[in-house]
């Protein structure tokens, strides 16, 4: 009796795993990048992973802001801005402003393989004020850590005491809003629970309304223009959005010229019974019709 025949094999091979990911590794001497695990498995955006990634592919030396990465990226300033935060309460990535002796801030970001690592050979940079998330994050001061200097860039900043003024001049009381922007800015939950402002941020906004109820924008009409077509999901404060949304103050009305007069319609008499003949006419006062005056009614045949 002849032996079957099966075209299956007899086993998996020893170590393969039944499901999941399998891995085919290459040994790659060129254009590569090493990242830690936790960076790569860090639960949260997958935004936020792959803007980390990114940089960490970079030569020194080259830029990283908001409108770089959004250039590379299709997604959107919210986004990106959002992945930057994160990576820097993490504390992957630090930002540094150094005031030059000519009065110019240069402004330098760092980006961590380790968040709390040192630049393997050079002196520790000084230490920033840091968040309590970044105080609480794991840290490895070995000299395997190494940082980059990613981008460097002078802006022209004014002093910080003329700042703090500024900002200070910028935070308007609640008490001292016009009470009819307040209103209409408070009213916004009523179209959409999500419009919820703090006192601050009503503060900060009524300005912008009050410009628009000057030009002789209806209160309704704000309400409206500030509550169309908003997004299913905030990424931010909704006051942000409504900023935005009122940052161009609208065309006023043109006065109407004097010389326009308005057409003036001519009044219409009251209907009246003559006192004759009973017919009915117009008049200003009661009495008789003009035939009655004129003695050219009919006669009734006798």
């Amino acid at each position: 009796m002849a032996d079957s025949q099966s075209n299956a094999r007899l086993r998996a091979d020893a170590g393969a795993p039944t499901s999941g990911v399998i891995h085919v590794r290459t040994r790659l001497t060129v254009d590569f990048t090493v990242i830690s695990n936790a960076l790569a498995q860090r639960r949260g955006s997958a935004v936020t992973v792959g803007v980390a990634a990114y940089i960490s592919s970079l030569p020194d030396g080259s830029s990283v802001t908001i409108a770089a990465l959004c250039e590379h990226f299709s997604e959107g300033e919210i986004l990106i801005s959002r992945a930057l935060r994160e990576l820097e309460a993490a504390g992957y990535l630090e930002r540094r402003r150094e005031r030059t002796p000519s009065g110019q801030v240069r402004t330098r970001t760092y980006f961590y393989d380790v968040p709390g690592g040192v630049p393997d050979g050079s002196p520790e940079p000084p230490k920033p004020r840091r968040s309590r998330k970044q105080a609480t994050a794991p840290t490895a001061a070995s000299a395997s850590a190494s940082v980059s200097a990613l981008a460097e860039e002078t802006v022209t900043e004014p002093e910080p005491e003329l700042v703090q003024v500024a900002e200070a001049e910028a935070l308007v009381p609640l008490a001292e809003a016009d009470p009819q922007a307040i209103a209409v800015l408070a009213a916004l939950r009523r179209a959409d629970s999500r419009l919820v402002l703090s006192e601050q941020e009503a503060a900060r906004l009524a300005p912008a309304v009050t410009r628009w109820l000057a030009a002789g924008i209806l209160p309704t009409h704000i309400t409206d223009h500030l509550t169309a077509r908003l997004p299913d999901s905030f990424l931010t404060r909704p006051a942000g959005i409504l900023a935005y949304r009122l940052k161009e103050t609208p065309l006023a009305l043109p006065a109407l010229a004097r010389s326009v007069q308005l057409p003036v319609r001519p009044a219409v008499l009251p209907l009246r019974n003559c006192d004759g003949c009973e017919r009915g006419f117009r008049s200003a006062e009661p009495g008789r019709c003009r035939d009655c005056r004129s003695g050219n009614h009919l006669r009734t045949a006798v």
